[in-house]
């Protein structure tokens, strides 16, 4: 084994315990993560003029969509530790011991926030602009659970950055290297790069319409390719490559089509980010003018009996 003279450390420790209680570090990196794409996408979706609350809300029903997603994804690109020799299928539940797929997450999580803005009268398209940054600093946030989980490392290296891992978390046939590619930190500095390339090519070149959402999946997609062919973890693997890696081409390449077809029908940024007729506003109005049509009515009736009491009163004296 080469001797490596610099190298980042893995956690020593990945669960704590609060009593009977298990604090997971890969928990808490998830947690942290969602919190910062809520608050960071509250911030956007406000400054577009959408209403306070209605992000919250929304993620009432995307974060656990999102997570259902994200496992089943996993279960599927990664079986054998589930349903191979001597695989656990029940570990499939045990979602605090690591593995999301991310794209199981946007998927179901897409559906979840679909739901969300049909219940507060917001637009689906600029909702996912208004996320699409704060949803890659909450990826590059959980990937550093996989650094505490001491998994999906990337292959063996002696440069000065190389992860070391404990040799209970190595992979098969690896059990004397102790330094790898840290895939974590790669994945998580390109997420942040391109969460800041996102924020500015919004400002600087006006997207909307669900563009913002699009160039994140072109970029992402982008890093992901490279950063996936580094890792050695047991993955499903399709004409040689794995599953990852040939759905984040497609899944890429549809949204940069996707991207250039909505910029030449729908060029420009949409006039509101609120469901015409749906926002609470709109409902108040509504309802203003219904008061003041049965105020209307009242008051038409009311000199209409003036009217007949007068006549009346005409006729007697002549």
């Amino acid at each position: 084994m080469t001797a490596v003279l610099a190298f980042i450390p893995s956690p020593a420790e990945s669960v704590w315990h609060l009593g009977p209680v298990p604090l997971r570090a890969y928990a808490f990196c998830i947690l942290a993560g969602i919190a910062l794409a809520v608050w960071l996408t509250d911030r956007r979706w406000r400054a577009r003029g959408g209403l306070p609350g209605q992000v919250s809300d929304i993620a009432l029903w995307a974060v656990p969509f999102g997570i259902v997603g994200g496992r089943l994804y996993h279960v599927v690109s990664s079986p054998e530790a589930y349903f191979g020799e001597g695989g656990n299928p029940v570990a499939a539940l045990y979602i605090w011991n690591g593995g999301l797929g991310i794209w199981g997450a946007v998927a179901l999580g897409a559906l979840g926030a679909w739901f969300g803005c049909r219940a507060v009268g917001a637009r689906f398209s600029s909702y996912a602009d208004a996320l699409a940054p704060g949803l890659l600093l909450a990826q590059a946030v959980g990937r550093f659970g996989n650094w505490f989980n001491q998994e999906l490392y990337g292959r063996p290296t002696t440069l000065p950055w190389a992860l070391e891992i404990d040799p209970a978390h190595r992979e098969p046939g690896f059990e004397d290297v102790a330094t790898y590619h840290p895939t974590f930190l790669y994945e998580a500095l390109w997420n942040v790069g391109a969460a800041v390339l996102l924020i500015w090519a919004q400002r600087r070149f006006r997207l909307g319409r669900g563009r913002v959402f699009l160039a994140y999946v072109v970029v992402y997609c982008a890093g992901r390719v490279w950063i996936e062919a580094l890792r050695i973890d047991p993955a499903e693997q399709v004409l040689g490559l794995r599953l990852n890696i040939w759905t984040c081409l497609v899944v890429g390449l549809a949204a940069l089509v996707a991207f250039v077809v909505s910029a030449r029908r729908h060029p420009g940024v949409e006039e509101s980010v609120l469901v015409p007729g749906r926002a609470p506003a709109d409902d108040d109005a509504a309802a203003a003018g219904g008061t003041a049509g049965e105020g209307g009515g009242a008051s038409a009736q009311a000199p209409s009996e003036e009217s007949g009491e007068r006549d009346a009163a005409s006729r007697d004296v002549r």
